[in-house]
């Protein structure tokens, strides 16, 4: 499955986030990442980072798609770093 995470949590727990989610997915620009993603890596992934954030604070929503061909990317500006799989 193709997996796209954006999150906005707490300033002093943006690299933590960041880390968890790079080792799973590729980072993308500012507080987005994808990747393909097995669903036990996904529920890894949820698992690290729900003990990660601060639940009352932060959010990280996860949209998943069955592959990388159903998503289309449009780009305005610059392609800060763009996951082999949508190039």
């Amino acid at each position: 499955m193709y997996v796209i995470v954006a999150y906005d949590v707490g300033v002093e727990r943006v690299a933590r986030v960041l880390k968890i989610c790079r080792k799973y997915l590729t980072w993308v620009q500012n507080s987005l990442l994808e990747g393909e993603l097995t669903p036990a890596q996904l529920r890894r992934l949820q698992q690290e980072l729900e003990r990660a954030i601060d639940q009352d604070n932060d959010t990280v929503q996860f949209y998943i798609l069955p592959q990388a061909s159903v998503a289309k990317r449009v780009t305005i500006g610059i392609v800060k770093n763009a996951p082999s799989q949508l190039v």
